[in-house]
């Protein structure tokens, strides 16, 4: 028998939050499937933050509608906080108990008790390593460990959805490494919503991107079809030596019939000039290139054709 599709976890219609005349969320549509990593990116006062309040029901919405698992959040909005665990980027825990007493804690908060809460404490200690460290005062722990103890109080009450806000910033590369995979192995068997500004994190860890700017979703797909999006039409970066005006260059670069617009950039040499040449259509313009600059006698310095990455794809979104 074949698979059946992934159930639709999160479901955002239309959804719109305003503050006095300024609209934070601009009437935005999405789905989030089961078992889906997914990183929400977007600069500061894009709309992100106020898009997960809303989701986990912190906001009500202006207009539009949200629904977590099937369940509407203004109409059942305690069951839907059933559904969320949730990573704050600061960690925060009660350094001066010990991780078994603030699991215990955090669980009985979420209705768990007696041989339940002690099961489910001992399967999340195990699943996010902390079981060596589970007797020690939280005030004693690295920083690593402490996001997993944080991380864990996030799992206690086994959520289907999990929102995790910036969970490796402050660790060394070895306990990125580590929180990295653990989402992934997290990832297997529930929802994840990455919210972070690290965008090689987004990569590895990340089956879907959304991205977020001025209140509306600019982007949307996993990081292979947004990238294959941008380099449909790929630029290419022209480097010249010499001290002809960069209008003149430009002028001359827009007159031919294969170039589509022209970017002069800042160069890191005051005798060079670079050019981001954009061409019609899907052709390769190198060789034109460099046919014409032989032809107008410009020293050529570099001539290549640019990969957008994340970081790039990015910034193209969301520059002003």
């Amino acid at each position: 028998m074949p698979t059946p599709p992934p159930e639709t976890m999160i479901q955002v219609s239309g959804l719109r939050k305003t503050y006095g005349s300024i609209d934070a969320v601009k009437g935005i549509d999405f789905e989030i499937k089961k078992g889906e990593i997914v990183g929400f990116l977007g600069p500061n006062g894009a709309g992100k933050s106020t898009t997960l309040k809303m989701m986990t029901t912190y906001l009500a919405p202006t207009a539009g509608s949200i629904r977590i698992a099937g369940l509407d959040i203004m109409e059942k909005p305690r069951e839907v906080r059933r559904k969320f665990g949730y990573l704050p980027e600061s960690a925060p825990i009660y350094t001066d108990m010990t991780a078994y007493d603030y699991l215990k804690f955090v669980g009985s908060l979420r209705g768990i008790s007696g041989k339940e809460l002690e099961k489910r404490v001992a399967l999340v200690a195990g699943k996010v390593g902390i079981t060596d460290v589970i007797g020690q005062v939280n005030g004693t722990l690295s920083k690593g460990y402490r996001q997993r103890v944080c991380l864990a109080q996030a799992l206690i009450h086994n959520p289907e959805i999990l929102v995790l806000d910036e969970p490796t910033v402050g660790l060394d590369p070895n306990q990125v490494v580590e929180i990295r995979s653990l989402i992934r192995e997290l990832g297997k068997d529930r929802t994840v919503i990455l919210s972070t500004h690290i965008l090689p994190e987004v990569l590895v860890t990340c089956d879907r991107i959304l991205i977020i700017h001025h209140g509306t979703i600019v982007a949307d797909g996993t990081p292979k079809e947004l990238q294959k999006e941008q380099h449909e039409n790929p630029s290419v970066l022209l480097k010249l030596q010499g001290s002809l005006p960069p209008e003149t260059i430009e002028q001359v670069l827009l007159e031919q019939p294969f170039v589509a617009e022209v970017n002069h950039r800042l160069s890191a040499s005051s005798d060079e000039m670079d050019f981001e040449v954009v061409g019609q259509g899907d052709a390769d313009l190198r060789a034109q290139l460099a046919t014409l600059t032989r032809e107008r006698g410009w020293p050529l310095l570099e001539l290549k054709r640019e990969t957008l990455d994340l970081e790039g794809l990015f910034r193209k979104l969301t520059q002003e």
